[in-house]
C-alpha cells in the first residue's frame, strides 16, 4: 500500500488534542464495546485522569469483553496496586513488552521498545497517535505541570483498523508464545506462534489489497516495516509546494530527512517546525542542538514550545494547496524511533483535516512558542555548544553499538 494513498468514503479520521479529549472519546467508546479491545501504550500511569482508561478497561472485561492490554517494559513496567489485582479480578489479560531484566538498558537488544499508542475497538474503530494514558498535567519524572501537555491523537474507522487490529494480533500472540516457552509450555508456545503467523499474513494481505484510501496505516518495525514512516515523511516533504510544518517531541532527524528540508526550504517552501523547548532530559535537549545549524542556515524556522512539554509527533504539508497531507502517530523524528521502536501513524490526505491541523499548529507556534534566531544560536555559549556535542556523540556512538547508520 502506498504511504501516500487516497482516503476513500468510507474512511472517517477525527482529530484529537490531548488526553482530555482522547480520554474521553475512548473510554465512550470502550464502554459500548461488545466483543474486544486489544491496547497498546507505552506508558500506563493511572495517576489522575489515567484512571479513567484503567477503569473502562475494568468495566469491559467484567461484562465479558475479551481486553488485551500490551505496554512497554521501560515506559511502564510493573503496575502500582490495586490495578493487577483489580485486572486480574476482572479478567483484563496483560503482558508486558520487553521487560528489562537484571541487566536493564546495558543490553543494546532492549532498546527496541514498543512506542505505539494503538487501540482498537470491537474491530470497528482505531485510536492513533502520540498520547500515552498518562493525565495531561502529569509527568512521571516532573511531577504536577503548569499546563497541559501538546499532544494528538486520531479516531478512525474505516479500513485502516483491520490493519491495526491484526498488527496488535500478531505482537499479543509472539509475547504470549514467548512467555509460554519460558515456562516450558511448548505446546503452547507452537500454537501461540501460529496464531502471531496467521496475524502476521493477514496483515500483509490487508496491506497488499482493496482500493485506494486517503488515510493509510504506517507501521515500523524491525522486520519488514523498518523505515516506511521515514519514507513517508521525505516523500511528502519531497512533493511540498507551498508549505511544511512539523511539531516533533525529540527532534534528531537523520542525514536524508535533514537534506530533505533543506532542499524544500531552498526551493521556495516555507518550513516551519515546532520543537521541545523545555529542557526534559539531557539527550533529548542537547543531542538536538548540533542538527538546528544547516536547517537555521537554509531559512528553516524553528520555533520553541514552552509552557509545557511538547509530546506531539504531527505535521502537514500543503494543507491550503490542492494535495494537503498529514500525518498524526507515536514516531518522533529520532534514531529510537526511526531505527529502533515499534511505531505507527496514520497518514491523512483530506483537505479539512489538513487545515484543522495546521490551525492549531500555527496557534501554538504563535501564541506559546519562541522562534529562534539564528545568531543567537550561532553564538550559544561554549559550554552550552560542548554539551551539545557531548550528548551527540554519545547518541552517535550508541548508534553505532547498534549496528545502525543514521
Amino acid at each position: 500500500m502506498s504511504h501516500a494513498a487516497v482516503l476513500g468514503a468510507d474512511h472517517r479520521v477525527r482529530l484529537l488534542q490531548g488526553s482530555e479529549e482522547l480520554f474521553a472519546a475512548l473510554v465512550a467508546d470502550m464502554d459500548t464495546a461488545t466483543s474486544d479491545i486489544q491496547f497498546e501504550t507505552y506508558i500506563f500511569d493511572c495517576t489522575g485522569t489515567g484512571a479513567a482508561i484503567a477503569e473502562a478497561l475494568v468495566r469491559a472485561a467484567e461484562r465479558g469483553v475479551r481486553v488485551h492490554l500490551v505496554v512497554d517494559g521501560v515506559g511502564t513496567g510493573s503496575l502500582p496496586g490495586p490495578w493487577p489485582e483489580r485486572f486480574q479480578a476482572a479478567g483484563v489479560q496483560m503482558q508486558v513488552y520487553s521487560p528489562v531484566g537484571t541487566l536493564g538498558l546495558l543490553l543494546p537488544h532492549r532498546w527496541r521498545r514498543l512506542h505505539r499508542k494503538l487501540c482498537v475497538v470491537d474491530g470497528c474503530v482505531l485510536f492513533c497517535g502520540g498520547i500515552n494514558v498518562l493525565d495531561d498535567l502529569h509527568d512521571p519524572n516532573h511531577g504536577v505541570l503548569e499546563a497541559p501537555r501538546f499532544d494528538f491523537a486520531v479516531r478512525a474507522e474505516g479500513r485502516l483498523v483491520e490493519q491495526a487490529d491484526e498488527a496488535m494480533q500478531h505482537v499479543w500472540w509472539r509475547l504470549k508464545a514467548v512467555r509460554d516457552a519460558r515456562r516450558h509450555r511448548l505446546a503452547d508456545a507452537l500454537r501461540d506462534l501460529r496464531a502471531a503467523a496467521r496475524a502476521r499474513r493477514a496483515q500483509q494481505d490487508a496491506d497488499d489489497a482493496g482500493p485506494r484510501m486517503r488515510a493509510a496505516l504506517v507501521l515500523r518495525d524491525n522486520l519488514r516495516n523498518r523505515s516506511r514512516i521515514e519514507r513517508a515523511y521525505r516523500r511528502a516533504i519531497a512533493n511540498a509546494r507551498h508549505e511544511i510544518i512539523i511539531a516533533n517531541a525529540y527532534f534528531v532527524p537523520g542525514g536524508k530527512l535533514r537534506r530533505a528540508l533543506v532542499l524544500a526550504a531552498r526551493r521556495g517552501v516555507r518550513v516551519r517546525l515546532l520543537l521541545q523547548g523545555r529542557y526534559e532530559y539531557f539527550m533529548q535537549y542537547h543531542a538536538a542542538r548540533p542538527v538546528y545549524g544547516a536547517l537555521l542556515k537554509a531559512g528553516v524556522e524553528i520555533h520553541e514550545y514552552s509552557p509545557s512539554f511538547l509530546h506531539a509527533k504531527v505535521a502537514v504539508v500543503d494543507a491550503l494547496g490542492e494535495h494537503p497531507w498529514a500525518t498524526v502517530g507515536s514516531s518522533n523524528l529520532d534514531p529510537l524511533s526511526l531505527l529502533l521502536a515499534r511505531e505507527a501513524n496514520v497518514v491523512i490526505e483530506d483537505a479539512g483535516f489538513a487545515a484543522d491541523l495546521r490551525e492549531r499548529l500555527v496557534h501554538a507556534m504563535e501564541h506559546a512558542g519562541q522562534r529562534m534566531d539564528p545568531r543567537a544560536y550561532a553564538e550559544r555559549p561554549w559550554r552550552q555548544r560542548a554539551l551539545d556535542r557531548i550528548a551527540f556523540a554519545i547518541m552517535r556512538a550508541a548508534l553505532w553499538v547498534t549496528g545502525n547508520r543514521y
